[in-house]
């Protein structure tokens, strides 16, 4: 199954501050809040929602095309990536602007403050999915510039590619009437726990009507793992993998989707694909930065057999 994943592309600056974030808001003050954390260190790395899922991919042995716009600035990140086996073919690069910037402080308790500047996102609806994606038997629309998003989305109903929604962080930007859009017919739906909540209340429909909308909605859970839903069948939970150090949870959301779709694209089932995820996010947690954790897949079977024992074969 050949995957397109469209999304941002990024670099990541990441700190981290000693203290905890929380202990700085002040409960009466939260109408004029002016914070500078004096951070203990920096890590500057290559990020971004679409890339992050298209390494964790190739890491599994699939070429996965990137589509999403950058920068002049990208020509190594790029190469590094497709030197990894990601089709960059459907990268586009700005005449003027930057590639994205991510900037995130975290505390011990993994807590985040962070900041996003676009540049050359902005220019990621210029790109025609129907030119660089149309080999694709399923597409990943990542957070992206919201009118990429819907663009994407109405060229896979159009051309009837198999597509899923990852609106996650955008979600907060995106109104009402733009997430029923990128939700309804999604072949699978991915948030969070708080965006799972976040996206009912700003689409007014209850989790019901959105299951009636989408083939299967995975919400992840943090440390509890993730749950599995479909339409008329008891919600399906699977607990996380274990992780061998926690360092920092940036891009675990995204090795986790890479793990699942790399499961599905070889004809597993979504609770299997659950756990190829939840063993990929644990390898991310351990390591900062989001393309720095490694797998291969003779590495998976014995790790996926220490976190869940060893696999179930059907019986009959």
């Amino acid at each position: 199954m050949r995957v397109a994943v469209t999304g941002s592309i990024a670099t990541d600056h990441l700190m981290t501050f000693p203290a905890r974030i929380t202990d700085q808001l002040l409960a009466d003050r939260l109408d004029r809040v002016s914070l500078s954390f004096l951070v203990d260190s920096l890590e500057i790395r290559q990020g971004g929602v679409a890339a992050n899922i298209s390494y964790g991919l190739a890491l599994l042995g699939h070429r996965p095309l990137l589509v999403g716009a950058v920068g002049a600035d990208f020509a190594e990140y790029g190469a590094r990536l497709s030197a990894l086996g990601v089709d960059t073919g459907g990268v586009l690069v700005s005449a003027t602007r930057h590639t994205a910037r991510f900037l995130c402080t975290t505390d011990p308790d993994g807590n985040q403050i962070a900041s996003f500047y676009p540049g050359a996102m902005t220019e990621a609806a210029r790109i025609d999915l129907a030119e660089v994606a149309s080999g694709a038997d399923v597409v990943l629309i990542g957070a992206d510039d919201p009118a990429a998003m819907l663009r994407h989305t109405r060229t896979c109903r159009r051309l009837g590619i198999r597509f899923m929604a990852d609106p996650s962080q955008q979600l907060a930007r995106l109104d009402g009437g733009d997430i029923r859009e990128l939700v309804e017919g999604a072949d699978h739906l991915f948030t969070n726990e708080y965006e799972h909540e976040l996206l009912l209340r700003k689409t007014g429909w209850t989790a019901g009507e959105v299951l009636d909308r989408v083939g299967t909605w995975v919400t992840t859970l943090g440390e509890k793992g993730s749950r599995i839903d479909r339409a008329g069948e008891p919600p399906v939970e699977v607990a996380a993998a274990p992780a061998t150090a926690v360092t920092d949870p940036t891009g675990v959301g995204d090795a986790f989707r890479a793990g699942y779709l790399a499961a599905l694209a070889t004809g597993r089932t979504p609770p299997d694909a659950a756990r190829t995820g939840s063993v990929l996010a644990s390898l991310a947690l351990a390591t900062v930065g989001t393309q720095t954790y490694h797998a291969t897949p003779a590495t998976l079977p014995p790790l996926l057999k220490t976190a869940y024992g060893p696999p179930v074969t059907p019986s009959g």
